[in-house]
């Protein structure tokens, strides 16, 4: 055998490098033994969970569509949770604290930031603003709506849940409490929202636009309200005036004056038929600074990427970057946010009955709240019953954005792990009766009148 002329030393020096790849290389601590990790070491981690990262959800992305019908991104927010400790930590934990260590989140993080606001960046290039006119007095209704009956059944909800122990922080008023929990249920997951819309083919109907712009207001309140809340914990009024109004006035200048900026992009565009790299680098100079903006503010970057978007000149510049962008934001970049969400999510807290009485009273809740409002105020508005059935199933995904809104207040020590634990729960199941609901009461019938057309290939 080869390794018989390789010396001892030299062979047990390898095999140790090789064993302890995943290990810290960096100085030493503060105790003297544990070591630091090295810039090295976050490119290797780096580039292990990616591509952990992506067979997991390609894997579980597919066995979703095949097996229960769900479309590729529902997939891919079970896998987000699966590589976390609610699956992966829980039965393998030294593997997944190896591949997922603690002090690598933060690069993560970066990834999953960049990775879905880009992609709303693209979405928000099929918003189409004559559906939008057509529909948005409906839109506002459905919207309004969507936010009136979560935040009153949060008033309602509220106190009772005040009075179970561990679900609330230590302290905190009730109306606060009621605040966060109206917000955490009022919530549409935008971008799960979007990607579902694009995935079922929505995304230039009516119906699509309608839900995204009512989920895009609902999102963009409860984000608000949240400052609000982080104001009263110590960060001072600043924080939800900047948030509010750096936001409206981001919003009013891409509206009025930024599509006028942005407008010669399109005619150099048209003019050669495709997208030079410079042209490009300026589209992507544009979505940093908008996303740069929308997070120093305080609301998200996906909503910088979104309002940009919808002021990209139509036509071959947008053609363009659905062909050089799309692809690599969609398979590589987006699966990254899920994950990093999933890293957070422990599922083990609802351990009891009477927790799980409280995690199925709080899920019947939500779907009340947003289903039963958003076809309610459809309806009222002028919509056929099938389409208003339609919007509520839209309306009613959470996603993850449900779990970065949570994983706030547990940060800042609003709720406890239990309640953060059910309302990732119903996050899941929200989320996950979205597409099938969807389907039962709207498109399939839509599908076979020939309404809305076959479910795209690339939602595969």
């Amino acid at each position: 055998m080869i390794l018989d002329f390789v010396p001892q030393d030299l062979l047990q020096s390898g095999l140790h490098e090789i064993a302890n790849v995943l290990s810290p290389h960096g100085a030493l601590g503060p105790d003297g033994v544990t070591k630091a990790y090295a810039p090295g070491d976050f490119s290797i981690h780096f580039f292990l969970q990616l591509a952990v990262i992506i067979v997991t959800c390609r894997v579980v992305g597919w066995l979703g569509q095949k097996f229960l019908g769900q479309p590729q991104v529902v997939g891919e927010m079970i896998a987000g949770v699966i590589l976390g400790p609610s699956l992966f930590g829980l039965f393998l934990p030294d593997i997944q604290g190896a591949i997922f260590p603690k002090e690598m989140k933060s690069v993560l993080y970066t990834g999953a930031q960049f990775g879905v606001g880009l992609y709303m960046f693209l979405v928000g290039t099929t918003f189409r603003a004559d559906h939008f006119a057509e529909k948005g007095k409906s839109a506002m209704f459905v919207s309004l709506a969507g936010i009136a009956a979560p935040f009153l059944l949060a008033v309602l909800l509220t106190p009772w849940l005040m009075s179970v122990p561990g679900l609330f922080a230590a302290g905190i008023s009730q109306f606060n409490a009621t605040l966060f929990f109206g917000a955490c249920i009022a919530l549409t997951a935008f971008p799960m929202l979007a990607r579902i819309i694009n995935e079922r083919g929505l995304a230039n109907s009516s119906l699509g636009t309608l839900s995204l712009t009512a989920g895009a207001f609902d999102d963009a309140v409860s984000w608000c309200v949240l400052a609000i809340v982080l104001a009263t914990f110590g960060g001072g009024p600043g924080v939800a005036v900047l948030a509010i109004g750096g936001g409206l006035l981001f919003a009013l200048f891409i509206v009025f004056v930024g599509r006028k900026l942005l407008a010669p992009l399109g005619r150099m565009v048209e003019a050669k038929g495709e997208m030079s790299h410079t042209v490009l680098a300026i589209v992507m100079i544009c979505f940093f600074l908008s996303a740069f903006i929308m997070d120093a503010v305080g609301i998200h970057a996906i909503f910088g990427g979104f309002i940009l978007g919808t002021a990209m000149p139509r036509g071959t510049l947008c053609e363009e970057l659905k062909k050089k962008v799309e692809p690599f934001a969609v398979i590589v970049l987006l699966p990254m946010f899920f994950t990093y969400s999933g890293l957070n999510t422990r599922m083990d807290m609802v351990n009891s009955l009477p927790m799980l009485l409280v995690a199925g009273a709080i899920l019947i809740a939500s779907v009340l709240a947003k289903f039963g409002a958003c076809w309610g105020a459809a309806r009222l508005s002028g919509e056929d019953n099938r389409t208003a059935l339609g919007i509520g199933a839209l309306m009613n995904s959470r996603g993850l954005m449900e779990l970065i809104i949570i994983n706030i207040g547990l940060q800042k020590g609003i709720i406890g792990l239990p309640l953060f634990a059910m309302l990732v729960l119903m996050a899941i199941v929200t989320t996950v009766m979205a597409s099938p609901v969807f389907e039962m009461v709207y498109g399939k019938k839509a599908r076979e009148s020939g309404e809305l057309g076959a479910v795209p290939e690339s939602a595969s």
